[in-house]
């Protein structure tokens, strides 16, 4: 079977709540947790991921990549295998699951890209986190459903932040209670990019 690139977008949930909090609680990092990845519901992109095989991609990445400070993602997708460094925007510190949902805790990174994804945070875009891997897919039927089935070949890559995610309710939310106030819902994300390049 052929390999390829599967990307599959998962909203990160995040709730508006304090990012000052998190923040202070956190030495000045900012860090979000919620849902990575979901085994065995159909995503977005019309294709299931069987627990078994998320769960071997999950451990081997928790084993390998977490544990030596190094699961890094990007913001927005590329079309790589690879990780761009200068691109980076922040760091997977752990990862776990309830019940088929793969959740995590997320440092996002003061690098360029960093800065920007937390500014979005700070202004309260809702975002996505997707996972990126390489593998193939096979058409199966599932209840009574033609669906695509990643197979056991996948591995797991990184999961980037991105604005269209694909695996409902994975959309990250900052660790801590306190509310965010946003003023205004319709922020204009091009100004807020501007705003933090020009910083630099």
């Amino acid at each position: 079977m052929h390999k390829q690139l599967l990307v599959d977008y998962s909203v990160f949930e995040v709730s508006p709540q304090s990012i000052n909090e998190s923040l202070t609680q956190n030495n000045g990092k900012l860090i979000v947790n919620g849902v990575l990845q979901r085994a065995e519901s159909k995503n977005q992109n019309g294709r299931i991921y069987p627990k078994e095989t998320l769960m071997r991609e999950a451990s081997n990445y928790a084993g390998t990549f977490i544990k030596e400070r190094r699961a890094l993602g990007e913001l927005d997708h590329p079309d790589s295998s690879v990780v761009n460094l200068a691109n980076v925007s922040h760091n997977i510190l752990e990862m776990g699951w309830q019940g088929d949902d793969l959740v995590g805790k997320v440092e996002v990174l003061g690098t360029p890209a960093g800065n920007i994804l937390k500014e979005l945070f700070k202004s309260g875009i809702r975002l996505g986190i997707s996972s990126r891997g390489m593998g193939s897919v096979k058409e199966v039927m599932r209840e009574g459903d033609e669906t695509l089935e990643v197979q056991p070949d996948f591995e797991l890559i990184a999961f980037d932040f991105v604005s269209n995610p694909s695996t409902q309710g994975a959309f990250l939310s900052p660790v801590n209670e306190s509310k965010i106030h946003v003023t205004n819902k319709f922020v204009n994300i091009e100004r807020i990019i501007t705003d933090i390049i020009t910083e630099f």
